[in-house]
Order: structure tokens, then C-alpha cells, then sequence
């Protein structure tokens, strides 16, 4: 069992799961940026969840750029709520605006702080996994 690969599929479900939670259980209506971020995300579920199955090592160049681009979309999302003077550059112009904050947790913990940090954690155990491989095959 690899535990990098299995983390990583954990994480993509917990936060698949919890944004689900947000806007079906909850009625928070996703803005742009979400949307974005859960384009980014869903996939990683099948993704992750398949080559843990099949034990596929190399996943990692499939899910590297997904979460990347996720890191950096969920990251600007946060920027956008967390400072001012970027909302003048908001990119939500129908529906929620980007910078709405539906929770606020401790002062810092928003839905694109939790989106960010998922993607972190997954980008982590890809860069886990590949270090792994390499490391097996310089043994071998």
C-alpha cells in the first residue's frame, strides 16, 4: 500500500465531499472562482482512486498540474477575500462575488483557504510519491 497516493485520494474526498456539503447541504451558491476550483478538484476523486487501486506510481504526472493550477486559483480566490485592494480586479460579475466570505473561521479560515489547502496537502503527496519512485528505481 502507498500511503502518499492513499493520502492524497483521502484528501481529494474529504474536500470533494465538503464542498458538496457547503453548496447542497448548506445552499451556499458557488462563485466563478469555485466553480473553477471544483473543475480542478472532482477529478482528482477518480483519478486518485483508480491508480490506488491499480497502484499506479505514476500518477503523479496526471494529478501534478491539476493541483498545481488548483493551488494557484484557490490561492488568488483567497487573495481576493483576504485583501481590498484586489477586489477591484474580481472576475465574478453575475451572481456571488468572488470575495464573499460564507464561513470565517478563526479570522483566516475561509472556503478557498480549505480549497487551498487540499490542494497543497495532494501536491505534497505527489511530489511524495514521485520521490518514491525514483528512489525504487535507482535501487533496482
Amino acid at each position: 500500500m502507498n500511503k502518499p497516493l492513499l493520502s492524497a485520494w483521502i484528501v481529494s474526498i474529504i474536500a470533494t465531499a465538503g464542498s458538496l456539503y457547503f453548496s447542497e447541504i448548506l445552499h451556499y451558491v458557488p462563485c466563478t472562482f469555485c466553480w473553477y476550483q471544483r473543475i480542478l478538484m472532482y477529478p482528482l476523486v477518480i483519478l486518485l482512486g483508480r491508480a490506488f487501486y491499480e497502484q499506479d506510481l505514476r500518477i503523479h504526472r496526471y494529478i501534478l498540474p491539476l493541483s498545481i493550477l488548483g493551488m494557484l486559483v484557490s490561492g488568488y480566490h483567497y487573495c481576493l477575500q483576504k485583501i481590498p485592494a484586489l477586489q477591484q480586479f474580481e472576475m465574478c460579475q453575475s451572481g456571488v462575488p468572488c470575495s464573499v466570505d460564507y464561513i470565517n473561521w478563526l479570522g483566516f479560515i475561509t472556503i478557498p483557504f480549505l480549497a487551498f489547502m487540499a490542494f497543497t496537502l495532494i501536491t505534497i503527496c505527489m511530489f511524495l510519491l514521485m520521490n518514491g519512485n525514483r528512489k525504487n528505481e535507482t535501487a533496482a
